[in-house]
């Protein structure tokens, strides 16, 4: 029990420090913000003229850019690209999979667009090109937050228990789930953690 109560301590002082880096980190995007002229009215980010004028002087032309391109990267862009289909499926089936599993369960819905963030596209020293590789990364790079974050809750409901061995990186709900091996525990405390969505939200 002592091994216990020092780990959930150290577990809390982790969260501690993860809401106090966070609070840092929006600060600190304030001041990007200021320092790099620009706001965000609407949904749209808006860059004051001047830097608008500045970002147009420092962006790489379209036929340059294909010129100095390597011809493995003009020969893999179709493969990249071709990742559209399963990232436009996944994100199809997983938001439809929680729009009617998370409410017969109860289970808190993931608000996506809480994960997916694209904005990339209105830099002015973008190309058009460099626009469209950032809107792809920016989409499948949120679309796989959202999916873990809806994959984490299901396996909160339905499988909170550790493995015997430790991943190389964890979704958040991990430490809330029971010990490997801990048959008590199963049974008296499922109900309560699937409940326990407060701290986790």
């Amino acid at each position: 029990m002592k091994n216990g109560r020092g780990l959930d301590e150290l577990i809390r002082r982790v969260q501690t420090a993860q809401r106090e880096l966070e609070q840092e980190l929006d600060r600190l995007l304030k001041e990007k913000r200021s320092k790099f002229q620009y706001q965000i009215r609407r949904g749209r980010i808006i860059f004051e003229r001047q830097v608008r004028r500045l970002h147009k002087k420092q962006r790489t032309g379209l036929l340059l850019y294909i010129r100095k391109a390597q011809p493995a990267t003009i020969v893999s862009a179709p493969i990249i690209y071709s990742m559209i289909v399963p990232l436009v499926f996944l994100d199809l089936t997983i938001t439809l999979y929680q729009q009617i599993c998370f409410r017969i369960y109860n289970i808190p819905r993931v608000q996506r667009s809480d994960y997916l963030t694209i904005d990339r596209h209105y830099l002015p020293y973008l190309n058009l090109i460099e626009k469209i590789n950032c809107v792809y990364c920016g989409y499948g790079n949120g679309l796989i937050e959202y999916a873990r974050e809806v994959i984490g809750r299901t396996e909160k409901y339905w499988c909170p228990i550790k493995h015997a061995r430790r991943t190389k990186d964890p979704h958040k709900y991990t430490e809330q789930f029971l010990d490997y091996g801990d048959a008590e525990s199963w049974k008296e405390k499922l109900p309560a953690i699937r409940q326990d969505w407060e701290a986790k939200k």
